[in-house]
């Protein structure tokens, strides 16, 4: 289903993009203000993906439509928020690099393992799944950057970033070894 509230809360996290964004850009938003509501923005929007998946399953509304949109929404939400931490200068132009390009690779994997119907040989694993947990703390870390709890939230965003990047190479690694027997025989 196109319109259905498991649905419409990926569609909100599409659309949470540029309100984060927005936040480092409105004028009389400052410093900590800004750290803050784009990080609370980010958390809630952020959650959704679990919300989505849940609701779906539990109300019976999964769909085709929403197992596309589903991680496009986390992909242009994540690549959308290291794209400002770089400008912020708060991530290394490098993480970014091998995160959108990592998304670019394996997104266009997927699409082609399915339409030579070896889909399941690319499909979600936990090392993604890790990947993806340990971006959804690091780049709230980044946006927050002040001291919460006692945490030093810069300095764990960045070695949570940089692990996140590591574990994106090794995800990348491990669907194209998953996905190369499948490419070797349509190669022939």
């Amino acid at each position: 289903m196109f319109f259905n509230l498991p649905t419409l809360l990926t569609w909100a996290r599409i659309a949470a993009i540029p309100l984060i964004v927005a936040v480092f850009y409105w004028p009389g938003l400052e410093g900590q203000r800004q750290n803050l509501i784009a990080t609370v923005l980010f958390v809630v929007f952020a959650a959704t993906d679990w919300a989505d998946g849940y609701l779906a399953r539990k109300l019976n509304q999964t769909s085709s439509f929403g197992a596309f949109l589903d991680p496009v929404a986390d992909k242009f939400l994540v690549c959308a928020c290291v794209l400002v931490l770089v400008h912020l200068g708060r991530a290394d132009v490098f993480v970014a690099l091998i995160i959108i390009g990592r998304e670019i690779a394996i997104s266009a994997l997927r699409e082609w393992m399915a339409t030579i119907g070896a889909n399941k040989s690319v499909a979600v694993h936990m090392v993604g799944k890790l990947k993806t947990s340990v971006q959804m703390v690091a780049i709230p870390f980044l946006l927050y950057q002040a001291p919460l709890f006692g945490i030093d939230t810069q300095a764990w965003g960045r070695v949570l970033i940089w692990a996140s990047a590591v574990l994106t190479i090794w995800s990348m690694a491990y669907y194209l070894k998953k996905a190369l027997p499948e490419i070797r025989a349509k190669a022939r």
